[in-house]
């Protein structure tokens, strides 16, 4: 069932959002978009806990940032108030509430249009003079 839905979700990205994913893999029950920034978007589904995710954005190597959309049930965020869901933005240690919508494909077209918006806003993918 998870495998179907990650599936769907690559599906999407790749049509929905091809202007900023290039690829993808389901690697180990998670689906790994690529950005064209050489960044990747890995999003997971529990297997074992029902409702339990996480969209991880990894930009770290590229400049220092990771963004994450997660529930996990960490106590230091039980003042967010969307409490479990929360959102890392930028390093591990700034959270916020999390807008993400329930409904996973709903979810990934969020993720991906604040992932467009984040590169086109940085001019990603202009031409620019040393």
């Amino acid at each position: 069932m998870i495998d179907a839905l990650l599936a769907k979700l690559a599906e999407i990205a790749e049509i929905e959002f091809a202007d900023v994913v290039i690829g993808n893999d389901i690697i180990e029950g998670k689906l790994r978009l690529y950005i064209i920034d050489e960044s990747f978007l890995d999003v997971w589904f529990s297997r074992q806990i029902i409702g339990r995710y996480a969209y991880h954005w990894e930009r770290r190597h590229i400049d220092g940032d990771v963004f994450r959309w997660d529930n996990a049930k960490h106590d230091v965020w039980k003042s967010i108030k969307t409490f479990p869901h929360h959102f890392h933005e930028g390093i591990d240690n700034i959270v916020h509430e999390s807008l993400l919508p329930e409904i996973p494909d709903q979810a990934l077209r969020y993720i991906l249009i604040y992932v467009r918006e984040v590169l086109y806003n940085n001019k990603f993918g202009e031409n620019q003079e040393d």
